[in-house]
């Protein structure tokens, strides 16, 4: 039994997408994912999908890799489509099944909604298929350095998130390791009930917790050892400076807005 994880498995390419700095890259695919989230209508929807569409040719990523990592989600979206399909009354009835009925508008949210979020999902594997954690990490330092001149510890924060990256591979490895140590003494993961199923799970929890608190340890003590302060006069080996493609890609995710608000 294997766990996929896609973040921070970063994809070495020379794209467009690749070469844009991480904070214009944060910046468009977090207003592109609000955008997507305010689709109301099949129009919208079209030309989200066509600049999605776009984002992922300019990246030059493969399309499997893509698949697999919005995957481990793809049943949350079918049973969104589900409970939107037979939940949702408004409109017209196009079909019966039994004490539920299908309605016009019913499809059109199973629709509309699923392929929002498949959408969302797609933009936010995309950044982290062509963002090292590195300079994701330090394009979250440089914008939440406005923070620290409030008091705030703007750099710890990145500093947390810059650690949550790196270890999310790890830990998804060690817990490979703690289930096919379980199976070989005889632990059945995919037998019995639901009940069961959980119970069988609680002692990998509980050895993936141990795991996790023993790194924890060893990094708070890696830390103390190098005299680690914080981030106050650190500086960075490879500075990030804006240039004109980082502009176009900005102007051209103000464009997809402006025409989704037109839209509307």
């Amino acid at each position: 039994m294997a766990l996929r994880i896609s973040v921070g498995q970063y994809v070495a390419a020379r794209s467009p997408i690749h070469g844009l700095d991480a904070r214009v890259k944060l910046v468009c695919v977090l207003a592109t994912l609000v955008a997507v989230f305010c689709v109301s209508n099949l129009a919208q929807l079209a030309l989200a999908a066509a600049f999605v569409l776009a984002a992922l040719l300019l990246s030059r990523v493969p399309a499997d890799r893509v698949l697999a990592s919005v995957r481990p989600l793809m049943v949350f979206l079918a049973v969104l489509s589900l409970f939107n399909l037979f939940f949702v009354r408004t409109g017209d009835v196009v079909a019966t099944l039994g004490p539920l009925s299908v309605t016009s508008g019913g499809v059109l949210a199973a629709a509309l909604y699923t392929a929002r979020f498949a959408l969302a999902l797609v933009m936010g594997s995309l950044i982290m298929l062509t963002t090292t954690p590195t300079q994701l990490s330090d394009a979250f330092d440089r914008m939440l350095s406005p923070l620290s001149r409030l008091g705030l510890p703007g750099h710890q924060i990145a500093m947390v998130f810059s650690l949550m990256m790196r270890f999310i591979p790890t830990l998804a490895d060690e817990a490979t390791a703690i289930i096919d140590a379980q199976s070989l003494r005889g632990g059945a993961f995919d037998e019995g009930g639901p009940v069961q199923r959980v119970r069988s799970v609680a002692p990998v929890v509980v050895a993936l917790l141990a795991s996790g608190l023993r790194h924890a340890d060893g990094l708070s003590r890696a830390l103390d050892a190098r005299c680690y302060e914080g981030g106050e006069g650190r500086t960075h080996f490879h500075e990030q400076r804006l240039g004109i493609r980082d502009a176009i890609a900005a102007l051209a995710t103000l464009a997809f807005v402006t025409a989704l608000v037109a839209l509307a």
